[in-house]
């Protein structure tokens, strides 16, 4: 079954990328890794993955090599940097990147990477958290080519439960820009929903099963009031330092575009608050805590 499947390669065993592989390697494709701190990789070697020492290696058996990486500046290191993917690739070989980056770096390094070495890129950034890509639930937000996006779209669709192409490369990151201003701000408000109950007397736990199917109701009030109401931040899902970085790219593009976006512009002010008090690191559930101390 494997030999008729295309190869895999996947840079960036994180909190997505591990349930994202894992997916990969039960669909049974060969899949080949690559990751900074190479411990990550051991349970998927167990499954019967491959690790490789740089990233120009990932290239050397595969039809698609995918990235799922911190930032910008993490993808164009492992991209082109020393080793990198840029010294590997081929024709005929496609980027797919869920990383969540800059739109205008996207477009720069997809038009230099094919430029050099003729590989072609798709930005195809994921919402849905850790439970949506251990259960293969992600909506997918592709940029790209019409005949890349459809090319991978039998391999997202072990991943997601939705791909849709948005344009071409760049339009995923600014999708998900617009995703992750709709997530923080949602996640801000329910902290302060959460702080205001409490301190008014009411049971925040009761809070999301009360407004569950109401005009309010969504996935993260479903997920986040729960867990702040009960102070519950382990395991961590996702990262304040992740928000934080969505927030600063969306007020970037707001400005590069003449768009005013002042409530995310603010948020970003807020998880910026909250990262400086040590908890960049952290769940966003955590933000219940500011919101607790500043009240008087």
């Amino acid at each position: 079954m494997t030999a008729s499947l295309p190869a895999i390669a996947f840079a960036g065993i994180g909190l997505m990328g591990l349930p994202m592989t894992r997916r990969l390697l039960a669909a049974g494709y060969p899949l080949t890794l690559w990751n900074r701190t190479p411990d990550k990789c051991a349970p998927l070697l167990e499954q019967g993955a491959h690790r490789v020492e740089n990233p120009a290696e990932l290239c050397r058996d595969a039809n698609v090599v995918m990235l799922c990486l911190a930032n910008t500046e993490v993808v164009r290191e492992v991209v082109f940097g020393p080793g990198g993917i840029v010294e590997g690739a081929r024709p005929g070989q496609l980027l797919v990147d869920f990383s969540s980056l800059e739109p205008a770096a996207t477009r720069e390094m997809a038009a230099e990477l094919q430029a050099r070495t003729g590989t072609r890129w798709v930005d195809a950034p994921v919402s849905g958290g850790t439970p949506g890509a251990e259960a293969g639930t992600l909506a997918i937000m592709a940029g790209g080519r019409e005949e890349d996006v459809e090319r991978v779209r039998p391999i997202l669709m072990h991943l997601g439960q939705r791909l849709t192409r948005m344009g071409e490369v760049g339009a995923g990151q600014v999708t998900k820009v617009c995703n992750q201003m709709i997530v923080a701000c949602n996640a801000l408000v329910i902290a302060e929903v959460v702080a205001l109950a409490e301190r008014a007397g009411v049971d925040a736990s009761l809070i999301a099963p009360a407004l569950a199917g109401g005009f309010a109701d969504s996935k993260p009030l479903q997920i986040l009031a729960p867990q702040m109401a009960a102070s519950q931040f382990e395991p961590i899902k996702w990262h304040v330092r992740t928000l934080l970085k969505d927030l600063d790219t969306a007020v970037k593009l707001s400005r590069e575009q003449g768009s005013a976006t002042p409530m995310s512009g603010l948020a970003a002010q807020l998880m910026r608050l909250h990262g400086s008090q040590g908890n960049l690191q952290r769940d966003p559930a955590t933000l219940v805590e500011m919101l607790r101390e500043q009240c008087p």
